[in-house]
């Protein structure tokens, strides 16, 4: 039986720099939806991708053959001290290109082994519910829905679910 070939990824995650603003920015806009978005289609003036709340290190940045292909938003899930051991996945983008290719995957891993690194116990997102596609992928990496608020946003003409998932650490 043959040994099968090992290549290494195509891909690298890392984290975010300040340089990383305006291509992250353009990602965001390039890959709005209302399928995972609930306000409104971005409108120039585009406000910045960085803010003050959060900022290049609360970022990490896939790059697939040396272009920017997702990143992924890591936070604390509020600003209470009870609350600390906990982080809260806070967005994640993945370029249309790039999709399919365990890019969203490794990001959302990545952002896993932040928040242990971190010393966080736990960690948490929110997602709508007819995002079946993210649903499985977090999911399938150990998340499990936590809670539903029925009909919580109502985004191009219909009530849509907004779920809560977690998963210890």
């Amino acid at each position: 039986m043959p040994v099968p070939e090992i290549r290494p990824a195509l891909f690298d995650v890392r984290l975010a720099t300040f340089d990383d603003e305006e291509v992250l920015g353009r990602l965001d806009r390039a890959v709005w939806s209302y399928l995972h978005a609930v306000g409104p289609p971005p409108r120039q003036p585009y406000e910045p991708f960085f803010t003050e709340r959060t900022g290049p290190r609360d970022h990490l940045v896939a790059e697939l053959d040396g272009r920017v292909a997702g990143y992924i938003r890591l936070g604390l899930a509020t600003s209470l001290a009870s609350n600390a051991h906990v982080r809260q996945i806070r967005g994640l983008a993945v370029a249309e290109e790039a999709r399919g290719r365990g890019v969203g995957r490794a990001l959302l891993r990545a952002a896993v082994a932040e928040a242990r690194r971190q010393g966080a116990r736990r960690i948490s997102l929110r997602v709508l519910g007819h995002n079946t596609a993210a649903r499985a992928l977090y999911a399938s990496e150990g998340f499990a829905v936590e809670g539903v608020q029925p009909g919580e946003f109502f985004l191009d003409g219909e009530y849509v679910d907004d779920a809560l998932m977690g998963r210890p650490l």
